[in-house]
This record gives C-alpha cells, sequence and structure tokens, in this order.
C-alpha cells in the first residue's frame, strides 16, 4: 500500500504497538497471507495446509477462504478439497500483466505466428478448469477463426486449453478430470480420460497440442504453451483455422512453429522451457 493512516489510542485502551494490524487492516493481512500460501504451494493445499502455513485455526481460514471464493481470487477443486489461487487475483491486481506487460509483449510474437501460419494467432491464460481469450491477431484471409476476447473454453477439447492442460502437474489435472470429467461437445471431443492422458503425454513430447474439431466443427487449432521462471504455465498461444486449409500435412509443419514462437516468447517474457518434462 502506498499510504499509511495512523489514529490516536482511545482512552481507557492500551496503545497498538507499532506496525502491528489491527481491525480490518487485519483481515486485509490474512487475506493476502492466505494468496501468498496457495500462490507458493506450486499447487492445491488443503484447509489444513492453509491454516497451517498462515499460523490461523481452521475455522478462521475457512471463513477467509470462503469470502476469496466468493469474489474469485480462489476456488476449491478435487476429492481432497484442494484450494488453488483464482483468476481474480491477477484481473483486480493486474501485477501479472502490469510486471511482465503480458499481452504488450506477446504482440509481436502473436504477429510473427499469424504470418507464417497464415491463420489467426491467440493468446490464453488459465482460469481454474477453462482457458480464457485474452488477445488475438487477425490473419488475413476472408475466411478465418475469430473468438471474442474473454470468452472460455474447456481445457479438454481446445488448442489453448490441451496446451494448457498439458503444462499443468498430474495431481492438478487429476483433480480437474474428477471435477469436470470430459464432456462431449462434437463427435472428435476426447471423452474417455485414458485416451486423454495419452493425449497429454504426447502434447509434453512434441510441444504442442493439436485440437482437431474437438470444441468446433470444421476448426482446427494447434497450441502451445508459455512458462514463467518456475516453469509453471503462464499462457498459451495457438492458430486457428478452418479445417479445409489446416490439413494434417499442414498441421505437421505448423506444430514445431508454434512450439518454437512459445519457447522464444516464454524466454523473452523471462520464463523457462520446462525440459525435460
Amino acid at each position: 500500500m502506498s499510504h499509511r493512516y495512523s489514529t490516536p489510542p482511545r482512552r481507557g485502551r492500551a496503545p497498538s504497538k507499532p506496525g502491528a494490524p489491527a481491525g480490518q487492516v487485519q483481515s486485509l493481512t490474512r487475506g493476502f497471507s492466505i494468496l501468498e500460501a496457495l500462490a507458493k504451494s506450486g499447487g492445491g493445499l488443503t484447509l489444513t495446509d492453509v491454516a497451517h502455513r498462515v499460523q490461523l485455526p481452521p475455522s478462521t481460514t475457512h471463513r477467509f477462504l470462503s469470502t476469496l471464493e466468493r469474489m474469485g481470487y480462489v476456488y476449491q477443486a478435487g476429492d481432497l478439497g484442494l484450494w488453488y489461487v483464482g483468476l481474480q487475483a491477477f484481473t483486480v491486481g493486474t501485477t501479472f500483466l502490469a510486471n511482465r506487460d503480458f499481452v504488450a509483449q506477446s504482440h509481436a510474437s502473436m504477429h510473427r505466428l499469424m504470418e507464417q501460419a497464415g491463420e489467426t494467432a491467440n493468446l490464453a491464460i488459465l482460469d481454474g478448469t477453462e482457458a480464457v481469450f485474452i488477445a488475438q491477431v487477425q490473419c488475413h484471409e476472408m475466411m478465418r477463426t475469430l473468438v471474442k476476447l474473454g470468452s472460455r473454453v474447456p481445457l479438454h477439447a481446445s488448442g489453448v486449453g490441451k496446451a494448457l492442460f498439458a503444462a499443468l502437474a498430474d495431481q492438478q489435472i487429476d483433480a480437474i478430470l474428477k471435477v469436470r470429467g470430459l464432456p462431449r461437445i462434437t463427435e472428435n471431443t476426447i471423452v474417455v480420460p485414458e485416451t486423454m492422458w495419452a493425449a497429454l503425454r504426447v502434447i509434453r513430447q512434441r510441444g504442442y497440442s493439436f485440437d482437431d474439431e474437438e470444441h468446433a466443427r470444421s476448426t482446427r487449432c494447434v497450441g502451445a504453451a508459455i512458462y514463467d521462471e518456475h516453469a509453471e504455465p503462464l499462457g498459451a498461444i495457438s492458430i486457428a483455422g478452418p479445417s479445409t486449409r489446416l490439413a494434417d500435412e499442414r498441421i505437421r509443419q505448423l506444430g514445431p512453429i508454434v512450439a518454437h514462437i512459445a519457447e522464444e516468447l516464454t524466454r523473452h517474457l523471462g520464463g523457462r522451457w520446462p525440459h525435460p518434462y
């Protein structure tokens, strides 16, 4: 905070210790401490783990978590009820994009990807069990695939989604599968967990994902994840276009291009590509 406020102690009450939070300030401090504990965990935490790390009673911790959940700062997933940091922590604070200038620094890479692929380039981030589109560079073709910024796609049935899905830890993937399952969207959607796990292993091995009309008919996508300095997913880029232009041979040509630009962008943003998996 850039401003400090102080008030004289009331009569009959001992003055507060210097720097000691009180009232609403104490609640704010505790809320941020919980967010920091979740951010540093490298994955989800149980209620007991969170309470232990912030040194608060479980009942108090749960009250803070419930408030943060209602505001979108955290979410709960999985049979174990693990808690994770939510997108609102990014959206309201804008620290994530402000510090890295994420969208602005990604634009040149997205434009280069669009020019090399000849198809629309997209940028998305992870929000719980979905990917959210936050930027796009449209291609020059009259027939092109467009998405509305802020729109969401499932992790299991989209180019950016599958790239982000594969970039998560196995424990997180398992929790999302248990919570959301694999609902069918088109006849090509992967709905069998074993098949999805196999697809994610392939994505990790080759460095890019492939959406074969799994989210929208007649549309194919190729995506790759962007990573932060901890080799954790920062976002994902993709190209998308009509299946008539993105035949199998073209997909095999574009996959390494998308992966290469994602790796370059990762390094440009100060991130680390997670090799080997």
